[in-house]
């Protein structure tokens, strides 16, 4: 029988046929016919959505009781989020057979991890703490001391784990060993490195917390529904159960919710006030110029039949229709990333905690990239660039010993006295 010579490769010169590498990806069945897993051709959709909803309601309901709780609590809860992240992301390279010929090197990852975790946290709740132990002279010289030598410690530390790696490099294991500090490290700048803002934020006011995380709940869950009932294009090969209809429906939700939200939530105290130590007591604070409404008359412009002629709309509703906006448009991407990311792998999920939605990871990809631009905007656009009164008491409280606070106390009333006498 004669070849088919049409399709195949010219023999080199040394008789030997070559074949072009095939990648050794795993393209998903759902991918290959472009669109034939849409959700809204898939037929197990609404067992789906039913134990996705079940799995909502409970963390929704967990999420709202830890909000009042209070500031350190919401801290507690990111801090459980990113060690759980950490132990999804730690597992994805982990070799079983490598591992036992190594004991003791996982703990070297968590070693690592907390280590991150007390720099972060450290520079991040040092001022709160301090205010929060002024009133016992003793606890107040030893946190002092050590806000002092905080990166001292932290860096010993460091370096300690990073002989320790040195020391436990074993021959025919240096290339394992080697892919798995490269992957700590980049878990570190990838958990720490976004989630840290998320706890700046909540020490700035709930509000800054909170809204920019119900963005994202909202836009997945409007995205998820409005690709159920009407998603038809697909919308990027990364994901392909994301469809345009989805994405579309999800921004235009998205924004609005952030419009009434930012109402709402702008008249709580508790929400929109800042924490200034560690304590869980109720707050009471001036809310500023942007959560103090602004009336806008309807008269001449709306029917008579209207009923509201005139609108009560606070500052902060403006901003944050940028919030709203990048939770439509770029906060998505996170989980862009985070499906070709496990494309990579060969996986459809980080894990299976959560049922319905996967694990920790697949449900903070959108939170991670949303937690840094809140933290950004605020930062940016809301607080005030000049130096006021509660900056500079910070600022002396961190860096001045007790007897440094009592020698400017004495010199600034001896200034004042001066400046008396001078205007007498």
């Amino acid at each position: 029988m004669q070849s088919d010579t049409s399709t195949s490769a010219p023999p080199t010169s040394g008789g030997r046929i070559r074949h072009r590498k095939r990648s050794s990806e795993v393209i998903p069945e759902d991918s290959k016919a472009n669109g034939t897993r849409l959700l809204v051709n898939d037929k197990s959709k609404y067992k789906s959505m039913i134990i996705r909803a079940y799995s909502s309601i409970w963390m929704i309901g967990g999420f709202v009781l830890i909000i009042y709780m209070g500031h350190l609590y919401i801290t507690a809860m990111v801090v459980v989020i990113q060690i759980f992240m950490a132990k999804e992301l730690f597992n994805l390279l982990r070799r079983a057979h490598e591992d036992r010929q190594l004991p003791g090197f996982r703990l070297l990852n968590w070693h690592f991890f907390f280590t991150a975790m007390l720099f972060v946290y450290g520079r991040t709740l040092s001022p709160r703490l301090v205010n929060t132990v002024t009133s016992d002279m003793v606890l107040y010289r030893l946190v002092s001391s050590l806000i002092k030598y905080h990166m001292v410690i932290c860096y010993s530390l460091y370096i300690s784990g990073f002989m320790w790696f040195i020391l436990t490099l074993k021959k025919k294991m240096y290339k394992y060993q080697f892919g798995q500090y490269a992957w700590t490290h980049m878990i570190l700048i990838v958990v720490f490195g976004q989630s840290s803002f998320a706890v700046a934020s909540i020490f700035e006011g709930i509000f800054w917390f909170l809204l920019p995380a119900s963005l994202i709940v909202i836009n997945d869950i409007a995205a998820y529904f409005f690709g159920f009932f009407f998603g038809r294009t697909p919308l990027i090969k990364l994901s392909p159960k994301k469809t345009w209809e989805g994405f579309i429906g999800a921004s235009v939700t998205t924004i609005i919710s952030a419009f009434l939200l930012a109402s709402i939530m702008g008249r709580s105290q508790w929400l929109t006030c800042p924490r200034k130590d560690l304590s869980s007591g109720w707050l009471d604070c001036d809310p500023g110029p942007l959560f103090k409404p602004d009336s806008y008359s309807l008269s001449g412009q709306v029917p008579q039949w209207f009923p509201w002629k005139e609108i009560s709309i606070l500052p902060v509703q403006w901003h944050v229709l940028c919030l709203g906006l990048f939770a439509s448009v770029i906060a998505p991407f996170g989980g862009f990333f985070a499906s070709g990311f496990k494309r990579a792998f060969k996986i459809k999920d980080f894990g299976d905690s959560i049922p319905g939605h996967g694990g920790i990871t697949d449900r903070m990809d959108c939170q991670m990239v949303m937690a840094v631009f809140a933290y950004i905007y605020h930062q940016s656009f809301i607080v005030p660039q000049s130096f006021s009164i509660e900056m500079i008491l910070d600022q002396i409280l961190m860096n001045l010993s007790f007897d440094e606070q009592q020698a400017l106390y004495r010199r600034l009333g001896e200034m004042l006295q001066q400046g008396v006498q001078g205007q007498s």
